[in-house]
């Protein structure tokens, strides 16, 4: 009896010690860290080692996997998205040098005048507008202060003439008077010595 009673205790022993380990569950709830704390605080201690059980360990290899691939697509995903932002980057930075171009051109072309082809300066353009006007008023001055002295020159020689005309009127009358005179005189002196 003793021996039944020792193997019967042996065998209870063994199947409480079997059934506790088979209700134990791995806690696969948490991190990678919680998972790995758990597991080295639920395994079996013997001498300076633990025993775990293989069945945790598989599970926990497949948690770190799962975790491993879920952080791959992770970083994928950012890389992915990070060289998308870069070629929206690239085309933004083409496209803002193409605005300054842009921009540019439109302040050279507001800044500046194309007169006959030639792009000029819009100060230097008006300075040179300026002068020619200025150059062309003071010939238009020139010219009517020459017309003026040419017309009251034209106007006094006019008078000058008139004055001449007036002078030779009176000489060519007075002149016909005395050729009349004189001839009447003739006249009368051929009468006189015709009737003497």
């Amino acid at each position: 009896m003793k021996k039944s009673t020792f193997s019967l205790l042996i065998i209870l022993f063994i199947s409480i010690n079997l059934f506790s380990q088979t209700n134990k569950q791995f806690d696969d709830s948490g991190s990678i860290k919680d998972q790995f704390d758990n597991l080295i605080n639920n395994s079996n201690k013997y001498q300076d080692y633990k025993v775990v059980k293989l069945n945790w360990l598989q599970q926990l290899k497949t948690n770190v996997n799962d975790s491993l691939s879920v952080s791959k697509k992770e970083i994928l995903s950012s890389s992915n998205i990070i060289n998308s932002q870069k070629n929206k980057i690239d085309s933004l930075k083409t496209a803002l040098s193409s605005t300054k171009t842009e921009i540019s051109t439109l302040n050279s072309q507001i800044e500046s005048i194309s007169f006959l082809g030639i792009q000029f300066e819009k100060g230097l353009f008006k300075t040179i507008m300026l002068s020619i006007i200025g150059a062309l008023a003071l010939i238009l001055i020139f010219f009517i202060s020459k017309f003026k002295q040419s017309n009251s020159i034209t106007k006094q020689t006019k008078n000058d003439l008139k004055e001449v005309e007036e002078e030779y009127e009176d000489h060519r009358k007075k002149a016909l008077e005395r050729e009349q005179k004189v001839m009447r005189k003739l006249q009368d002196e051929l009468n006189k010595q015709k009737k003497d």
